[in-house]
């Protein structure tokens, strides 16, 4: 997806699909919070997989001024990236079946279906990103 202007703190919703066609991830400001979702398109029953805090709106300094975001697929189409302002904020590994965030929240029991005990951020999450560019 082309980079989309940001204003944090007012209510917007952005989605990237997979270029596979199975996946989804979609970027939510509700005006308090940011969160990031993985979403599986093909699961009748749970579609959005899991979830990553990106950012409080209180916390955040200037949110008078817009940002870009973008949501960057993996050329298998199996991972994706939230950036902003060319920053990675999150990572979704569909095959690994895990999430990760440089916030770390929220973390709940495994699910059979998402390793969502942990979303630590890792370095290595995002390496195909800048392999792949």
């Amino acid at each position: 997806m082309p980079p989309c202007t940001l204003h944090v703190g007012r209510k917007e919703l952005f989605h990237g699909d997979s270029p596979s066609g199975r996946y989804s991830a979609f970027f939510e400001d509700d005006g308090e919070t940011g969160y990031f979702y993985a979403v599986d398109l093909e699961n009748k029953t749970t579609r959005i997989l899991d979830a990553v805090h990106i950012y409080n709106v209180a916390n955040v300094t200037d949110t008078t001024q817009p940002s870009d975001l973008s949501i960057v697929w993996s050329r298998d189409g199996k991972k994706c990236a939230l950036l902003i302002n060319d920053h990675s904020h999150a990572v979704f590994d569909f095959v690994a079946r895990r999430g990760y965030c440089r916030t770390n929240f929220p973390n709940f029991p495994d699910s059979d279906t998402w390793f969502s005990s942990t979303h630590t951020w890792s370095d290595d999450a995002a390496a195909w990103l800048y392999a792949e560019t």
